[in-house]
């Protein structure tokens, strides 16, 4: 069998035995099925496998089947690795990566059976079947899976710590209260120092309570139509004197107006906080990049909806980078890669807060040694 056959055209191509096996054989369009020697010659070719590969029946018998493998593969000697376990074994069944003639490669699920006759090794039968569109689908389904639990859980420890908030901060205002009470009764200056040194720490525990809030969704924002470059451009000399000296902060805006419904303090205090730990995650200094884009894009909690427009205001920078075991966790109150009293672990907290609030979200890539970006998306608005 050495060219594809034409399928049956008479009753008697279907009674001929040898003709049933021809016409069976290329009539499986869809699955590359053909013979080996014992060396892995190609030795047969069939409809499918010039679908499947691209190589015609001249192109493909007579050469090696190794050729459809990648030349990683190759060169770590999969082909034949596979030939010795296929004979030692009587059967070989897995999926790898292929390449066609095109160059193209494709995801394959491969079968190789050993032929054997009068106790000899004739050959191999092979199989293969392009499963790219299936493998994809299940990848996708697993993004999708996962991202879902990641959503879940984000809520989850959302709903505990705006309860924790609100709790807190009632705690809070009873402290504030006594310790007025306490220096409206009692003017002594020893004590007035103390309440004071209390009344810096209830403040301190009043920004917590906020920042819990605002990752919690439990902030009020005061949203307004704004272009959000204009956001990023008057707050560039704060960002500047927060990345400290012997940090270069670069700003690269879009060129066109990026409007957006949103709370311009909380977006500066969002951005503050990525320039910070930007900042902080390079100690012998390095570059910072604020920049904003137009982009389409889906939710990651929802990746099987359709792109939407988004304002995209990231901050970049080219330091040390996060491993890729805690980039899911990055986001969760408390949770720091920074060294014990470095920080609260609620900087990526409140950011993420105020973009979920805002309809939008945020997203980290990192890549260790390299850097990392943090990226808030907010729903772009058509006009002002």
């Amino acid at each position: 069998m050495t060219q594809a056959q034409d399928i049956a055209t008479s009753p008697a191509d279907i009674a001929d035995e040898s003709r049933q096996f021809t016409l069976l054989v290329n009539s499986l369009n869809d699955h590359a099925l053909y013979l080996l020697d014992p060396e892995g010659i190609v030795r047969s070719w069939n409809r499918g496998a010039v679908k499947v590969k691209g190589y015609s029946a001249q192109e493909a018998i007579g050469s090696h089947f190794s050729r459809f493998y990648t030349p990683e593969d190759v060169e770590a000697g999969v082909p034949w690795r596979n030939l010795r376990t296929a004979r030692a074994r009587g059967h070989v069944a897995a999926d790898g990566w292929r390449v066609r003639r095109d160059g193209t490669r494709f995801m394959a699920s491969v079968v190789i059976e050993p032929i054997r006759g009068g106790g000899e090794l004739l050959g191999y039968a092979k199989i293969t079947r392009d499963i790219t569109e299936s493998h994809e689908a299940g990848l996708r389904l697993q993004e999708a899976q996962q991202a879902l639990l990641q959503a879940q859980k984000m809520e989850a420890i959302g709903m505990l710590t705006l309860g924790l908030a609100h709790d807190f901060n009632k705690l809070l205002t009873v402290i504030v209260n006594s310790l007025d009470i306490i220096v409206g009764k009692n003017p002594d200056p020893r004590t007035a120092r103390v309440v004071e040194t209390a009344m810096r720490a209830a403040d301190r525990g009043v920004l917590l309570t906020r920042q819990l809030l605002t990752f919690g969704r439990g902030q009020e924002l005061a949203s307004e139509r704004l272009d959000i470059n204009g956001v990023v451009r008057d707050s560039a000399p704060l960002l500047r004197r927060t990345a400290s000296e012997r940090i270069e902060l670069r700003v690269d805006l879009a060129p066109a107006p990026l409007v957006a419904d949103v709370d311009p303090s909380q977006l500066q205090a969002a951005l503050l906080n990525l320039v910070a730990n930007s900042r902080d995650a390079m100690p012998a200094g390095g570059r910072i990049t604020v920049s904003t884009a137009l982009v389409q894009v889906s939710a990651p909690d929802r990746p099987d909806e359709p792109p939407r427009w988004h304002v995209r205001a990231s901050v970049e920078d080219d330091g040390e980078g996060i491993a890729p075991e805690l980039q899911a966790r990055v986001f969760e109150p408390f949770f720091t890669t920074k060294d014990v009293g470095r920080g609260s672990g609620l900087g990526l907290s409140q950011v993420f807060g105020f973009a979920a609030q805002s309809g939008g979200f945020a997203r980290l890539e990192s890549t260790p040694g390299q850097g990392t970006v943090v990226s808030i998306h907010l729903p772009a608005c058509r006009s002002t």
